[in-house]
């Protein structure tokens, strides 16, 4: 017995219904990419009370070790920042943060060959890709995150200047377990603000930030002490002060 065709009928509701659905995702893709893109880009101008980061830590989420009772975190303005937190960030985990358009693709590609010739992978994001997975994501390594990261990082240097996604990233990285930004840093590792920050203080700051939870400033080792002397060095070789003249408000 022949086998039937559908009815034109059939056919006609389910490529309807079809149509309906696309319709429906295409709107909500371009509801949520637009919604995404006023918050990220309202940053520029409004502080972030907090980040997704420091919940996960306080919620004891996805992040080593026991959840915080208390997150230290005090915003500080850029002008009341010491320029040697911004110089020893910066010589310490993008260098080429004042050219770069929030990817360094000579630092990715040599972080793939390091992970192909030594079998370690290696980290080859900027500050600014740091900073919008800290704002907004989890720490887990995956291409759901990678992808939301490379997303919000093109929309955070698309709007926002050098100097506010410094500012921004000072303000919201972590230092130990339950501490964040470096006003709060300042005050718990060396009992002073974060103007008042030396510069071989700021470099041993900077040199926790790959391993937070297992590099203490208030008991630096030997790694830590040559990556000390490392980043003072890399100040140096960037020209100091004047690199951060670079970075100036738009």
């Amino acid at each position: 017995m022949a086998r039937k065709k559908p009815s034109s009928k059939k056919t006609s509701w389910l490529s309807q219904a079809t149509a309906k659905v696309r319709r429906a995702c295409l709107k909500i893709t371009v509801f949520l990419i637009g919604v995404s893109f006023s918050l990220t880009a309202m940053l520029r101008w409004f502080d972030p009370p907090t980040t997704a980061y420091m919940v996960q830590r306080k919620l004891g989420f996805n992040l080593p070790g026991q959840a915080c009772q208390q997150i230290s975190h005090q915003w500080q303005s850029w002008q009341n920042i010491s320029p040697e937190l911004a110089l020893a960030v910066i010589a310490a985990e993008d260098q080429r943060f004042a050219e770069h358009i929030g990817f360094d693709f000579s630092a990715i590609q040599q972080a793939l060959k390091d992970g192909l010739t030594n079998n370690r992978l290696r980290g080859g994001s900027t500050i600014s890709q740091q900073l919008a997975k800290n704002l907004f994501l989890w720490p887990e390594r995956s291409m759901l995150r990678k992808g939301l990261e490379v997303y919000l990082t093109a929309i955070i240097e698309l709007t926002w200047p050098k100097q506010r996604i410094l500012e921004v990233y000072l303000n919201t990285i972590q230092f130990d377990s339950c501490t964040f930004g470096v006003e709060a840093a300042s005050h718990a590792f060396f009992n002073q603000p974060a103007s008042q920050v030396s510069r071989q203080q700021a470099a041993l700051m900077a040199a926790v930030l790959p391993a937070p939870h297992r590099l203490k400033v208030t008991h630096p080792n030997h790694y830590l002490r040559r990556k000390q002397s490392w980043i003072v060095r890399q100040i140096k070789q960037l020209g100091g002060q004047l690199y951060i003249k670079q970075i100036t408000i738009h």
